[in-house]
């Protein structure tokens, strides 16, 4: 953990923290770049703190859309509307990383964009990322950049199971798929259509876990207790927090998100995936610069909810108590919950003890979109679980 340390030294020292940086008060405007739930959550934080919304998402409808005051309709890529935004903005952040990087320069040239273009830059392209990882010293399981089929039969051949995911644009578990010989690459490479790959060696898993780190543009940081995460068919089902795992392993995970929150000089959140191995490593999985799923517990489960730390942070104002109030859980709600002429049974679900439901607004259920998630709090992390997915169960019951 030796090089850990120091890799965070050296980017405190470069963040000076005794630079007085102005902050972004309430009644000033912050510009989102993404209009889903997760632009919809933390635009919901900033309003109950006084702040005005403006958002860019390329759907009219968006989920963010009824909370904002503007909405620019527009893509992912689109500079001018990029840079629209931000002149009517007091500053700009992200809640998706699809977001080109020609648009948050573009912003930059009009109001702050936190987190910046080159933590971007960094983190959407999953070989680029893996590079700076590994050229950082921080811990990653065995990995192999490919540019076609036949390169990615090299490494199955080498390692046998392994993931092929592809460099851009995928997130719950699309982007990806598991092949176990050689023989399965053509088809996986042909079906992930992408010019660039990540194939990565499967790992004996024990647990899978998150860390999220917020910063200020000063370099101070405050870190959220670590999340236990399950998924299926790489999406996550569940999330909990505090992870049910050894303090150790906890101040481990803990030390190595803010060491990459501060070598990346993130201004505003960053979630660092884990995997914790068998054989007791510690790995990462993937970063994400923005408010993250495995942390929605937070809204009812701490103090401070990320989505108001998103905008303390970005603003520059002092970041929150982190503290877990109760041992909380969230289950994902998926459109797979309705059905023809059948909505979820949200009461049945809302009889179990100490939950609650958020819905996100969108119109159209189909499966494995999220729609929602449920939330659970109770005496142990592990009884939070329980009552989410009982929640969870109830929720799809047909009588």
């Amino acid at each position: 953990m030796s090089g850990i340390g120091e890799h965070a030294r050296a980017a405190t020292a470069r963040a000076e923290p005794h630079v007085r940086v102005p902050s972004i008060l309430p009644g000033a405007t912050i510009g989102f770049l993404g209009g889903g739930q997760l632009g919809r959550m933390t635009a919901l934080a900033a309003r109950e703190m006084g702040y005005d919304v403006r958002v860019l998402d390329p759907e009219a409808d968006c989920p963010a859309c009824p909370i904002a005051t503007a909405h620019v309709t527009a893509a992912w890529n689109d500079v001018d509307a990029a840079a629209r935004l931000a002149r009517a903005s007091d500053v700009v952040t992200i809640e998706i990383e699809r977001v080109s990087v020609d648009c948050l320069e573009a912003a930059a040239q009009f109001a702050p964009t936190r987190p910046g273009a080159a933590v971007l830059a960094t983190v959407q392209h999953r070989e680029r990322q893996k590079r700076w990882l590994t050229s950082h010293g921080f811990p990653l399981g065995e990995y192999q950049a490919a540019g076609s089929a036949a390169e990615c039969e090299t490494a199955v051949a080498a390692w046998g199971a392994c993931y092929i995911k592809a460099s851009t644009g995928g997130y719950d578990g699309r982007g990806q798929v598991r092949v176990s010989r050689p023989g399965d690459c053509a088809q996986a490479w042909a079906a992930l259509r992408a010019e660039r790959c990540i194939v990565e060696r499967a790992l004996d898993l024990e647990a899978e876990i998150s860390v999220m780190v917020a910063r200020r543009p000063t370099g101070e940081h405050a870190v959220f207790p670590v999340a236990l995460n399950h998924h299926e068919a790489g999406q996550l089902e569940w999330s909990v927090i505090p992870a049910p795992i050894a303090p150790p392993l906890a101040d481990q995970a803990t030390a190595i998100g803010v060491a990459i929150a501060d070598a990346l000089d993130v201004v505003g959140l960053l979630a660092v995936e884990m995997f914790v191995v068998r054989d007791g490593r510690l790995l990462i999985n993937e970063l994400a610069p923005r408010p993250h799923n495995s942390f929605h517990h937070t809204i009812e489960g701490c103090v401070t909810s990320q989505f108001e730390q998103l905008v303390r942070a970005i603003c520059n104002l002092p970041l929150g108590v982190t503290d877990v109030l109760r041992p909380t859980a969230i289950a994902n709600v998926l459109g797979n919950a309705w059905a023809p002429g059948r909505p979820p049974n949200f009461a049945g679900a809302l009889m179990v003890p100490g939950t609650s439901i958020h819905l996100y607004g969108k119109r159209e259920p189909r499966p494995a979109r999220k729609m929602g998630h449920l939330t659970a709090m109770a005496d142990t992390a592990v009884n939070a679980r329980t009552r989410v997915l009982e929640a969870a169960a109830k929720l799809r019951a047909t009588d």
